[in-house]
């Protein structure tokens, strides 16, 4: 086996808990594994090799791929990170390496939530007309579709909960609450009333970390309205339970991409 061969690669592509256990547990058993996340709210510590901030830095995706002699792809980010999840597969099938898929299962009703379903800003704004203090916590918005909901008639105020501050400067009417998951009933009850929320607007991001919401509302007969997952380009496997995905991983790239053991070994010959 040549230099080359001993030195490929997995790229995993994260930004969530769940890519952050993965990235943990393939390096930890040996697997040559590159972390890669925008970066935007905070730098996990890992003890695999990090890149952080996108790969047009490199020159594109492909060109990573092959500069790196990456010889597979995870994808592990958010459920909602369209673009870069639809990039992963269309640079894999450029240089010819598999593109896997993990995204934790969406959120499923349970009795006594009161939930329903938009697509886009105009689904979701249609759906707010007749709201007066709704909760948005779908992640960053933009100026104009913010705008139009302030300009809904029924609207008297609107809590914006996001990780990172927004671009724009925020009218007096929106109260801006910065936090990161996970996060705890208690907490979420108290933001609910104390802010008199009356709709809350979330992603169907699934997972634990901000689970407590839903709860909350349930608890407080308070609706919700979530974001339908994108579509995205059908990766070559798709994973929705860690343990499955991690076990898969191993046994398809544990030989592809060599152990350190097994480099030290080569090394010492």
């Amino acid at each position: 086996m040549d230099a080359k061969e001993r030195t490929k690669k997995l790229l995993l592509l994260g930004g969530t808990a769940d890519a952050r256990r993965l990235a943990d547990a393939l390096h930890q058993a040996g697997i040559r594994v590159i972390y890669s996340l925008a970066g935007l709210v905070r730098v996990p510590k890992v003890d695999c090799e990090l890149v952080v901030g996108g790969f047009t830095q490199f020159g594109g995706l492909a060109n990573y791929l092959t500069e790196q002699n990456v010889a597979a792809i995870l994808d592990v980010t958010h459920p909602y990170a369209q673009t870069m999840s639809s990039k992963a597969v269309e640079a894999a099938r450029e240089v010819g390496i598999p593109c896997w898929r993990f995204h934790r299962p969406a959120w499923q009703a349970v009795a006594g939530d009161q939930w329903r379903y938009y697509d886009d800003d105009e689904a979701l704004i249609l759906q707010l007309a007749h709201f007066k203090r709704p909760l948005l916590s779908a992640g960053q918005v933009n100026e104009d579709s913010l705008q139009r909901i302030l300009q809904l008639p029924s609207i008297e105020y609107v809590v914006l909960r996001t990780a990172v501050a927004p671009a724009f400067d925020l009218p007096r009417a929106v109260h801006w609450v910065k936090a990161i998951g996970p996060f705890h009933l208690e907490e979420e009850q108290h933001l609910l009333q104390a802010q008199q929320v009356d709709v809350i607007v979330s992603k169907s991001s699934g997972g634990s970390a901000t689970y407590a919401k839903l709860e909350a509302a349930r608890a407080l007969s308070i609706p919700v309205l979530l974001h339908t997952r994108p579509r995205l380009p059908e990766a070559d496997q798709e994973f929705s339970d860690t343990d499955k995905c991690l076990q898969a991983c191993l046994a398809a790239w544990g030989n592809i991409i060599p152990t350190f053991k097994n480099q030290q070994k080569d090394n010492q010959q």
